[in-house]
């Protein structure tokens, strides 16, 4: 978790109070993403690690295994995954990627009020019985908190042009 007194970049703005103080929801995590990733050599994004050619699995605990049901390897699904290491108290950054600095909401980054990332990954294999599902890639790093996976169904998920 940031310290308030962690630097910041120029034109970056803290979120008073830091949403890290907060206690307003609950969460239980399903499951871990395993990697190969940590801090020190993880893909910017997912499109890197896809260009690594690198899979992941998930490790979906006991309880929400028969959760998996209905899921088929070759399948697209929505992956949301818990950041909690990252920043929470920055509502305007200056990633080095931009020129200028660029609200929270405007960007992919961890560092956000509530550290959820999210991935589309296709689906390699599902053992109900392991709880293990394999994937194509992943950026998280090995151990990220699983919250959830959705389908991803092209003609809900996509935005009329």
């Amino acid at each position: 978790m940031a310290h308030p007194d962690d630097p910041i970049r120029p034109g970056e703005q803290r979120l008073f109070p830091d949403p890290a103080t907060q206690h307003d929801a609950t969460l239980a995590f399903i499951g871990h993403v395993r990697s190969p990733w940590s801090a020190e050599d993880s893909p910017k994004n997912i499109a890197e690690a896809r260009a690594r050619a690198t899979p992941a699995r998930l490790e979906i605990d006991l309880p929400y295994r028969p959760a998996l049901q209905g899921l088929s390897p070759g399948d697209a699904v929505i992956l949301l995954y818990w950041t909690g290491g990252a920043r929470r108290d920055l509502a305007v950054q200056s990633p080095r990627h931009r020129p200028a600095p660029t609200g929270t909401f405007a960007l992919r980054s961890p560092a956000r009020p509530n550290p959820i990332a999210l991935g589309v990954v296709r689906l390699l294999s599902i053992d109900l019985t392991t709880g293990r599902v394999g994937i194509d890639a992943t950026d998280a790093f090995d151990g990220t908190p699983l919250l959830d996976i959705k389908p991803f169904i092209p003609g809900v998920d996509i935005p009329p042009a």
